[in-house]
């Protein structure tokens, strides 16, 4: 039977979508998780999978052709199925087709509904677990910033959840009260998951649940506890909710961030936004009360009259303590993608030392020009960008079968975030100059830091670079980015003494390591490209060229 695919939601603030590519043509065989199509929405361009088997009946919007969200996208079913109706119906024809069909079968839908499985009552709106990445399978509820009872509105926001990459707020497309939340704060659920019920007060949450078009197989809560629930939020309905339960504080993630980098207490915060809750311009204006200063002013007080006292000799007996915190979706991705590369691809480590005098030099001369800023990293990764093109075998793919020799030059540039690690990538490196490239990567940097990089900005790296050197780490190794062959360790510029031309100086040097894929890079190419960098460092004139 065809099944109607429609244009998805692949960000929480999508209302349309432009095909950028059809990667299946009218006719081709479709298997469950092939991808379908390259879409573009407004933070960026994601590959659409297939949830279905069959053959490509129709395709409803063509490249280039832009279209809102649940506009038929495409058809899937048996070769030669008629689908006539379905084209003609556009996105409302699959529930056609399935009430046909349950009407082919009259003694199974009967029993379904002896059983339970009535229709979602009209009003009512299932709002399931978002695809918020490209790369996310399942989502953790950080925080609920509605209660059941609470009256949503379409714009509201419901929660912030959490993906592998960030932690986003998600909004409300419906307007009714919160009659069910199915994925409670801290949980994590597969991506489709039955989120929260939408609806008229009074609707039988237990017969949504259990309906057939509902597709949810998780129980609602018992009828006493509900009604518990319910009354609990009716009693509650015209409090003002204060931004600092005692438990946890209503926040957004943004006001959150400010918050830690200018070191509030957000539990002294007053909330001007929804419900009480934080918002950035409560912490941006945020001033330190009168007791809080008397408080501290108290404690250093106390503090001098403890230290003017005699010392006890008394050893001090303290508490052992444990603290467990569950790990973030970002963490657990880190995790993975690190352990399968470690594990899997046969690591070797090359380290030379590069004399940085000539390249400090040329530094200070650019960095004189007007508007113009460049950094040792960003001298780094040009130099690799050159090297790369003239060693192409470090700038490949192991495939099993195959390798994959890539002919543009994609920089990964590791970034370190609040919870992890990210990897935005500068695109064709090699055809950037030393400003553009420093530009680039200051520009991804600072979208990774504030969590607003979008995952395209994140893939095709071919090479990555990390650099520790900033932190004072002389020497380090890198695990591999797959699937890049290689990835460059870079440490901090060291004054010490060198030897030049038969006589001891004050020199400047700097330790790369070049981490590689002995499946793809042999040692001698990794020591070969080494020496091509090490002459690019050295002689940044070369790179101006």
């Amino acid at each position: 039977m065809a099944v109607v695919v429609n244009m998805p939601r692949l960000s929480d603030t999508m209302e349309e979508g432009t095909v950028a590519k059809w990667l299946k043509s009218v006719g081709d065989k479709i298997e469950e998780g092939d991808i379908l199509a390259e879409i573009e929405t407004d933070k960026a361009t994601m590959e659409f999978e297939s949830f279905n088997e069959g053959t490509l009946l129709h395709i409803g919007i063509q490249e280039g052709d832009t279209a809102p969200v649940d506009s038929l996208l495409a058809i899937i079913g048996d070769e030669g199925e008629d689908i006539s109706s379905l084209v003609s119906g556009g996105g409302e024809s699959s529930e056609e087709s399935s009430s046909e069909e349950s009407s082919s079968d009259e003694a199974s839908s009967s029993d379904e509904e002896t059983s339970g499985g009535a229709e979602i009552p009209e009003g009512v709106e299932i709002v399931k677990m978002p695809r918020l990445s490209d790369t996310m399978e399942e989502g953790t509820v950080a925080s609920w910033l509605k209660k059941v009872g609470d009256d949503v509105e379409e714009g509201d926001i419901l929660a912030e959840i959490e993906t592998d990459k960030a932690t986003m707020e998600f909004e409300s497309f419906y307007n009714g009260k919160l009659l069910y939340i199915g994925i409670q704060e801290g949980e994590s659920s597969p991506v489709d998951a039955v989120l929260a019920i939408i609806g008229p007060e009074g609707t039988d949450v237990d017969a949504v649940l259990n309906s057939k078009s509902g597709g949810s197989k998780k129980s609602a809560p018992a009828q006493d506890e509900k009604e518990e629930k319910s009354s609990g939020a009716s009693e509650k309905k015209d409090e003002v909710k204060p931004a600092f339960d005692g438990a946890r504080i209503f926040a957004s993630p943004l006001a959150k961030k400010i918050a830690a980098d200018k070191g509030i207490d957000l539990s002294t915060v007053s909330g001007s936004g929804d419900n009480g809750r934080i918002i950035k311009k409560d912490v941006e204006n945020y001033t330190p009360s009168t007791s809080a200063a008397t408080a501290a002013t108290a404690g250093a007080k106390a503090e001098n009259v403890i230290s003017s006292q005699p010392v006890s000799m008394a050893l001090p007996s303290g508490e052992e303590g444990t603290e467990e915190v569950k790990n973030s979706n970002m963490r657990k991705a880190i995790a993975k993608a690190l352990g399968n590369s470690k594990f899997n691809a046969p690591h070797f480590y090359l380290t030379i030392e590069v004399d940085m005098d000539n390249a400090k030099a040329s530094r200070a001369q650019i960095n004189s020009l007007p508007d113009t800023k460049v950094s040792f990293n960003d001298m780094v990764l040009k130099a690799c960008a050159m090297a790369l093109k003239k060693h192409p075998q470090v700038n490949t793919s192991w495939n099993g079968d195959t390798t994959k020799y890539h002919k543009h030059i994609h920089m990964g540039v590791a970034v370190a975030v609040d919870e992890g690690l990210v990897v935005p990538v500068v695109k064709h490196a090699d055809l950037l100059g030393l400003t553009q490239i420093g530009s680039a990567v200051k520009d991804l940097a600072g979208k990774a830091r504030n969590k607003k990089i979008a995952p395209s900005e994140m893939e095709g790296s071919t090479f990555t670079v990390s650099n520790l050197g900033m932190f004072g780490i002389l020497e380090f190794t890198s695990i591999i980015n797959q699937p890049n062959s290689a990835i460059l360790s870079v440490g901090a510029i060291v004054e010490k003494p060198v030897v030049k031309n038969g006589a001891i100086v004050v020199g400047n040097t700097m330790k790369l390591t070049l981490a590689c894929d002995h499946r793809t890079v042999d040692g001698a190419v990794g020591a070969q490209f080494l020496q091509t960098l090490k002459y690019f460092v050295e002689n940044p004139v070369t790179m101006l060229a």
